[in-house]
């Protein structure tokens, strides 16, 4: 741990140095580093490849969960929360999660993913632009088209590609299915989707996610149109995991429904035809008992101690402020690692309301 006077790595003072090899390791919850590693599957049924097994290959349920959650003594759900969760897998629903910044409604993903072993979630951020094409999946046109100009004029020139070898036959190529197109591939156990932030979405994407939420399929028209000329109907295509699938009639049809969390954070209202399709979950405001469970999930015992005056002093202040609990790590981390001098001040600087004026 440095002295206070030392923690500062950029001093400000215009003359280059060699401080940044002083930066301790990054908080767990920021840490990339585990990035890169693949999923193994768990089953792939007719038709369709899918399903992940119980590795995480990105590193994300250490980051959602906390590097020290086998150590720490892991809030348990309430008796509402947990029987909302199972109401929505044993309906093969999605489950509607809302609540306040930072209340733990995309954790609530991971965590079941986690403790089911259904591997990595599939996640889907929804920003004002978002589509339900883009979910499904993406056709690069334009890479095709290029690729066919590129063969023609090597066949013209007599140095290139053959009609045999032709790129562009295989379409499969230049298609990758999105997070809810991969989620719905067929396989024997089901994956996990987190569609973030859904208030965020235009007015139209709510009810356009009604239809495939219901039936559990979709098709690929690139696909369908020239499903009798495929071999065997068959193409294959890329997934949100990076791995190849094989999709038959150019449809995707699931056969165990994914565990869908879709998150709100209270901006907006839903259509009640989505609201009748999902089952609802409202998560309060964490206590002093869970937000030292979450701290010592993260950063360990001797942090949540040490921090526990900043978890009182967050708690207070959550009564009146919209603040969120990650803001509250961001300060127990920073001045527990780094001892800065002025330690309250730092926390309440970073622990800034999310509902003040801009």
């Amino acid at each position: 741990m440095s002295e206070p006077s030392e923690w500062l790595i950029y001093r400000g003072a215009g003359e280059p140095h060699d401080g940044i090899r002083q930066l301790p390791p990054p908080p767990p919850w920021r840490d990339f580093a585990g990035r890169g590693g693949s999923s193994p599957e768990n089953g792939a049924d007719d038709g369709a490849s899918g399903g992940s097994g119980s590795g995480d290959g990105d590193g994300s349920a250490d980051r959602r969960l906390g590097g020290y959650r086998h150590e720490a003594e892991l809030h348990r759900p309430g008796a509402e929360e947990l029987e909302m969760i199972n109401a929505a897998l044993y309906l093969r629903r999605p489950l509607l999660v809302t609540g306040s910044p930072g209340a733990g409604k995309s954790t609530l993903a991971h965590s079941v993913a986690h403790e089911l072993g259904l591997g990595r979630v599939l996640r889907w951020p929804i920003v004002s632009r978002s589509t339900l094409l883009e979910g499904l999946y993406h056709y690069d046109a334009i890479a095709r088209l290029q690729d066919v100009q590129l063969a023609a004029q090597s066949a013209a020139a007599g140095t290139g590609v053959t009609a045999g070898q032709d790129p562009s036959a295989d379409i499969g190529s230049y298609i990758r299915l999105g997070p809810l197109g991969t989620a719905l591939l067929p396989s024997a156990q089901p994956r996990v989707l987190l569609i973030d932030e859904l208030d965020k979405s235009d007015i139209d994407l709510p009810n356009d996610l009604l239809n495939v939420l219901e039936e559990g399929e979709f098709g690929i028209p690139e696909l369908e149109r020239i499903a009798d000329r495929l071999p065997d109907g068959e193409a294959e295509v890329l997934t949100d995991d990076g791995r190849k699938v094989r999709i038959r009639g150019g449809r995707v049809q699931c056969r165990a429904f994914p565990f869908v969390v879709l998150t709100s954070n209270g901006e907006r209202d839903f259509p009640a035809p989505l609201m009748r399709r999902c089952i609802h979950l409202e998560l309060g405001r964490p206590d002093h008992q869970r937000l030292a469970t979450f701290v010592r999930a993260h950063l360990g015992d001797e942090a949540a101690r040490a921090g526990d005056d900043l978890i009182a002093h967050f708690l207070e202040r959550s009564r009146s402020e919209l603040i969120a609990t990650d803001q509250l790590l961001n300060a127990i981390y920073l001045t527990d690692t780094a001892a800065p001098a002025g330690r309250d001040r730092l926390a309440d600087l970073l622990i800034q309301r999310l509902d003040r004026p801009r």
